[in-house]
């Protein structure tokens, strides 16, 4: 079947298409949605522009819409345009979702797939926590994360790979401080920088930390694909 993603740059939307594709599905494009901010519902922020780099890693062309609002209706609305190019340019049949657990987050995008007659593709849908990350490191899924909001997650963990190792830590602080291990609800941001799908990796030569003591971000300020790898 002929799919677009909704595409964040993300351990989840890029697994989501890795495991499409296993599935034997074609991948005709990447769907982008640029929030106004950060405080979107929906869609995922942080990063965004540089998932440029990861399109080109893995070959497949991104259609991207920027928003003027921070409404879920509005970021619907877009999401709808941008499916119907989508359907347009590629022929898209399907719809492939990265979400896990969130309800509220599903049932938007199978409502939107039923208005346009696409089949909604879930591949990672009500996965194990643990047994989910742990699949993307034995996957050689290679990911940092930009951004965390969540107790129990302080300002080291921004712009860190994360490791198996670091997947048992990141367990037991979710025990300990009652968040979500996939941080499917925005607890933490991650950005993947190399994979499978992947013809070279993302080599970040700079980026920036914020942090106010509670919240914290990791922008890439310069990265470029590793052709010398």
């Amino acid at each position: 079947m002929k799919l677009a993603s909704l595409f964040s740059g993300g351990k989840d939307s890029v697994y989501s298409i890795y495991l499409a594709k296993k599935q034997n599905h074609e991948i005709k494009c990447l769907l982008s949605v640029f929030p106004k901010s950060d405080e979107s519902h929906l869609l995922h922020y942080p990063n965004l522009s540089w998932t440029n780099l990861q399109s080109q890693a893995m070959q497949i062309p991104q259609l991207i819409i920027k928003s003027e609002s921070d409404e879920t209706g509005n970021e619907i609305t877009l999401l709808e345009k941008i499916l119907i190019q989508s359907i347009d340019e590629y022929g898209v049949e399907g719809l492939i979702h990265g979400g896990i657990q969130s309800q509220f987050q599903k049932e938007k995008f199978e409502n939107l797939c039923n208005k346009l007659n696409l089949k909604p593709i879930t591949p990672i849908w009500n996965r194990e926590p643990l047994e989910y990350m742990n699949e993307l490191i034995s996957e050689n899924f290679v990911f940092i994360i930009t951004s965390v909001s969540s107790g129990g997650l302080d300002d080291s963990w921004l712009g860190k790979i994360i490791t198996k190792n670091d997947v048992f830590t990141l367990y037991d602080l979710s025990k300990k401080f009652g968040f979500n291990l996939n941080f499917e609800g925005g607890e933490a941001e991650t950005f993947v920088v190399d994979c499978p799908l992947f013809s070279h990796d993302i080599k970040i030569i700079k980026g920036k930390k914020t942090w106010d003591g509670y919240r914290g971000r990791f922008e890439i300020v310069e990265a470029r694909l590793n052709f010398n790898a």
